[in-house]
Protein backbone atom coordinates (compact mmCIF):
# COMPACT_ATOMS: atom_id res chain seq x y z
CA UNK A 1 0.00 0.00 0.00
CA UNK A 2 1.44 3.53 -0.78
CA UNK A 3 0.50 6.44 1.43
CA UNK A 4 1.13 9.64 0.19
CA UNK A 5 0.44 13.22 2.62
CA UNK A 6 0.02 16.38 1.25
CA UNK A 7 -0.66 18.42 4.38
CA UNK A 8 -3.36 17.74 6.08
CA UNK A 9 -4.71 15.36 2.79
CA UNK A 10 -3.58 11.70 3.09
CA UNK A 11 -4.07 9.07 -0.43
CA UNK A 12 -3.84 4.98 0.11
CA UNK A 13 -3.21 4.04 -3.25
CA UNK A 14 -3.46 -0.15 -3.36
CA UNK A 15 -0.40 -1.72 -5.06
CA UNK A 16 -2.25 -5.52 -4.91
CA UNK A 17 -5.71 -7.14 -5.69
CA UNK A 18 -5.76 -7.79 -1.59
CA UNK A 19 -4.82 -4.37 -0.57
CA UNK A 20 -8.00 -3.01 -3.08
CA UNK A 21 -10.42 -5.58 -1.79
CA UNK A 22 -9.55 -4.39 2.29
CA UNK A 23 -8.93 -0.56 0.59
CA UNK A 24 -12.65 -0.76 -0.31
CA UNK A 25 -13.92 -2.81 2.59
CA UNK A 26 -12.45 0.50 5.34
CA UNK A 27 -14.16 2.57 2.67
CA UNK A 28 -17.50 1.30 3.13
CA UNK A 29 -16.77 0.72 6.62
CA UNK A 30 -15.86 4.47 7.03
CA UNK A 31 -18.46 6.01 4.90
CA UNK A 32 -22.63 6.53 5.34
CA UNK A 33 -23.71 8.98 2.69
CA UNK A 34 -26.32 9.77 4.73
CA UNK A 35 -25.45 9.70 8.37
CA UNK A 36 -22.28 10.60 10.08
CA UNK A 37 -19.02 9.19 8.40
CA UNK A 38 -16.90 7.60 11.11
CA UNK A 39 -13.23 8.64 11.80
CA UNK A 40 -9.86 6.49 12.26
CA UNK A 41 -8.37 7.14 16.16
CA UNK A 42 -4.92 6.19 16.63
CA UNK A 43 -3.87 4.00 19.42
CA UNK A 44 -1.03 3.84 21.00
CA UNK A 45 2.09 4.50 19.41
CA UNK A 46 4.21 3.54 16.38
CA UNK A 47 7.61 3.87 16.61
CA UNK A 48 8.86 1.45 13.80
CA UNK A 49 12.16 -0.04 15.73
CA UNK A 50 9.04 -1.27 18.17
CA UNK A 51 6.13 -1.98 16.20
CA UNK A 52 5.65 -2.98 12.82
CA UNK A 53 2.62 -2.04 12.31
CA UNK A 54 -0.20 1.56 13.26
CA UNK A 55 -3.23 0.92 15.12
CA UNK A 56 -6.02 2.93 15.02
CA UNK A 57 -9.90 2.63 16.38
CA UNK A 58 -12.59 3.49 14.33
CA UNK A 59 -14.90 5.68 15.95
CA UNK A 60 -18.16 7.03 15.23
CA UNK A 61 -21.74 6.34 15.56
CA UNK A 62 -22.84 2.79 13.69
CA UNK A 63 -25.61 3.95 10.89
CA UNK A 64 -29.21 3.36 12.51
CA UNK A 65 -30.93 0.36 10.45
CA UNK A 66 -28.35 -0.72 8.16
CA UNK A 67 -29.56 -4.37 9.12
CA UNK A 68 -32.97 -3.39 8.17
CA UNK A 69 -31.65 -3.91 4.54
CA UNK A 70 -32.63 -6.96 2.60
CA UNK A 71 -29.46 -8.83 1.35
CA UNK A 72 -29.96 -9.38 -1.91
CA UNK A 73 -27.00 -11.08 -4.26
CA UNK A 74 -25.72 -10.56 -7.92
CA UNK A 75 -25.77 -13.44 -10.19
CA UNK A 76 -22.84 -12.11 -12.23
CA UNK A 77 -20.60 -9.37 -12.35
CA UNK A 78 -22.19 -6.04 -12.76
CA UNK A 79 -22.21 -1.97 -11.76
CA UNK A 80 -24.11 -0.66 -9.03
CA UNK A 81 -25.55 3.03 -8.72
CA UNK A 82 -26.33 5.28 -5.62
CA UNK A 83 -28.86 7.85 -7.84
CA UNK A 84 -28.45 9.83 -4.89
CA UNK A 85 -24.78 10.58 -3.98
CA UNK A 86 -23.53 9.09 -7.60
CA UNK A 87 -21.40 6.56 -5.80
CA UNK A 88 -20.63 3.42 -7.89
CA UNK A 89 -19.54 -0.26 -6.87
CA UNK A 90 -18.40 -3.24 -9.30
CA UNK A 91 -19.86 -6.01 -7.95
CA UNK A 92 -18.71 -9.38 -8.46
CA UNK A 93 -20.87 -12.65 -8.97
CA UNK A 94 -22.26 -13.23 -5.69
CA UNK A 95 -21.57 -10.26 -3.81
CA UNK A 96 -24.05 -8.24 -1.79
CA UNK A 97 -25.66 -5.17 -3.34
CA UNK A 98 -24.76 -2.30 -0.59
CA UNK A 99 -27.21 -0.01 1.05
CA UNK A 100 -26.31 3.64 -0.03
CA UNK A 101 -28.28 7.16 1.57
CA UNK A 102 -31.12 4.94 2.73
CA UNK A 103 -31.59 2.30 0.51
CA UNK A 104 -30.14 -0.45 -1.40
CA UNK A 105 -27.87 0.64 -4.96
CA UNK A 106 -29.49 0.23 -7.83
CA UNK A 107 -27.98 -2.06 -10.40
CA UNK A 108 -27.31 -0.87 -14.01
CA UNK A 109 -27.97 -2.97 -17.15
Amino acid sequence: MRINIEKNLVEFTPESPDEQIKLESLWRTMVDCIRFNKKLVPIGEYIPQKNEFARFAIEGEKGEGIEEYPEVYVDQECQCLCYTCNKYVMLKTGERIPPCCGKLMEVLD
